[in-house]
This record gives C-alpha cells, structure tokens and sequence, in this order.
C-alpha cells in the first residue's frame, strides 16, 4: 500500500475534513500524513474575498505543495474550488455530500421571519445577501468573513443579530445545535458544490487517483458538476451573485440556478431544469444550458 500526504488548510473545519479522508484512506490499508498551511485567503480577513482574488486564495498553496511534491493530494470544500483548475491539476475525487442547504445561526431569534426590521445580518457571499434581500428586504446585510469558529465568535460578541452559514460545516464540527433554521433550497438556494468535498491531485498522479477511486460518490459528483457548469459558463466566481443546486429524483438530474442584482435588490432570475444524465459531459452540458437560460432572462 502507499503512502500519501494531504494538503490541508488549517482551520479547524479544514482539518476535520482532511483528518475525515485520511481515516477513510487509512482504512483502506494506506499510510497518510498531513500538512498543515495557512492560505491567502485564511490571511486577508478585512476585505470581500470577491475584491481580492476570489476563491482561489484558499487552494493556492495547496497547489504549490501539490506541484513541488510536498503532498500528493489537497481536500477541498468544493465550494472554494475555482471553476477552473490549473493546467496540470484535477479533481480525482468528489465524495458524498452532507447537508447543502444554508442555515441562519442567531441567539436571540428563532428564524429569519422573527428578527424585527432593520435587524442586521452577517454574510459577505454575494448569494446570500441578494437572496436574503429578495426574502427580507428591510434587514441590513453586514460582510461577515473569517473562518466558522471566528464567524461563530462575532455572533456572540453581539455584533450580529444573525447570521447565515453552510448547515455541513457546523454539522461536520458537531455545532449542529447553533442552528436555528436551516433555509430549504427553495427559499435560499445554495451555492455550487455547497456541502460536498473535491480532492485535487496532479494530472500525472495516477496512483493517488486509484487510491481514491473508492472514496467517490457518483450521484453526487454528476450534481456538483452541474452546478460548477451553470457557475464555469456564467464566468463564475465569488464576485457573482449566482446560485445553483442540483439533486436526483429518479433518474432525473433536477438543476436549479438563481441569479440577483446586489446593485438592484429584487432582481432575481430563477431557472430550473430536469435531464436524464448518466455521466459527467451530460451533466456538464445541462449546466451550461440551464446558464444559457439565466443569460437570455437577464443574467448578468
């Protein structure tokens, strides 16, 4: 068996999920280490991920260890993963997804319906904000970056009154309890690959691919790809307003996409689609068709 070692982000939800491959990797009779880095995004916490670089800023290290041979895989939330990878880079692996849906986190009100108007709220995902608005456009929508401890923390401190989170990060780290209302998909659609784990590795690393072969979860996959499609052809990246969610029911691929105006709030385009798809190129395509129907309803 083989020895591998994860590049990881050093946030406690990061390491979770790296310890969480390793386990599984292990189980299958290899030997896996860790490596711990801190990523520009990690570092620049005062400004909007879309005004300095985008999502990249989480997985570029990553890749630098990946390419200088110091790790031979990177977990990833598939969230953070730019649409594009780098030549030479791939996903080997998307593995089950928790729980995609956005939950509003608060300790002082029971649901987005209960806080009083004018009651200011913590995100700084530009699809939050435009679907936060399209629900409640009364409520003062404040930037909220740093990693979940640190989000969690600025809650308690009282400089929220809410505040909106992925339900699998607080799920993953046991804080379950935090959450006050989870918004159904239909209310608040979440965001490409919201829930699910990518592993990147280099293209030449044909070992580490077998080796991680048994960790992907087909059904999944087919839906993050979908969703990353709709987001690729959109131009997608965390400067863009956009969500889109995919799921099964029975053999049909359902594809929801939304997009929104953070300049005029109340301009939302929605689209859905149901596709037989059986493999990645189909998924892909219903992607790109389901952005092409954003555009001509006046997506930007």
């Amino acid at each position: 068996m083989s020895q591998f070692t994860i590049a990881t982000r050093e946030s406690r939800l990061a390491l979770w999920q790296a310890e969480h491959v390793k386990a599984l990797l292990e189980q299958r009779g290899h030997r896996v280490a860790l490596l711990g880095m801190t990523t520009q995004g990690d570092q620049i916490l005062d400004r909007s991920l879309s005004k300095v670089g985008g999502k990249g800023l989480f997985v570029k290290e990553l890749e630098v260890a990946l390419e200088e041979g110091r790790a031979d895989l990177a977990v990833h939330s598939l969230k953070d993963v730019p649409m594009e990878l780098p030549e030479g880079f791939h996903l080997a692996c998307v593995m089950e997804r928790e729980d995609p849906r956005d939950a509003f986190v608060s300790n002082r009100y029971e649901n987005l319906a209960a806080l009083p108007q004018g009651a200011v709220v913590g995100t700084s995902s530009l699809r939050r904000l435009v679907l936060l608005r399209a629900l409640r456009p009364d409520l003062r929508i404040e930037p909220l970056r740093g990693n979940l401890d640190t989000r969690l923390r600025k809650l308690d401190d009282g400089q929220y009154d809410g505040i909106v989170l992925a339900s699998a990060g607080l799920k993953r780290l046991g804080l379950a309890s935090r959450i006050r209302q989870v918004f159904e998909p239909a209310e608040m659609l979440p965001a490409a690959g919201q829930g699910a784990l990518g592993i990147e590795v280099r293209g030449a690393r044909a070992d580490v691919a077998a080796a991680l072969a048994p960790l992907s979860h087909q059904s999944t996959w087919l839906c993050v790809a979908a969703e990353r499609a709709v987001s690729r052809a959109m131009g997608g990246s965390c400067s863009m307003p956009l969500a889109a969610h995919a799921h099964f029911d029975g053999e049909y691929l359902q594809l929801s996409a939304a997009w929104g105006d953070p300049e005029r709030p109340g301009t939302l385009v929605r689209v859905r689609s149901a596709e037989v798809v059986a493999d990645l190129a189909e998924a892909n395509a219903v992607g790109e068709h389901v952005a092409a129907r954003l555009r001509a309803g006046g997506a930007g």
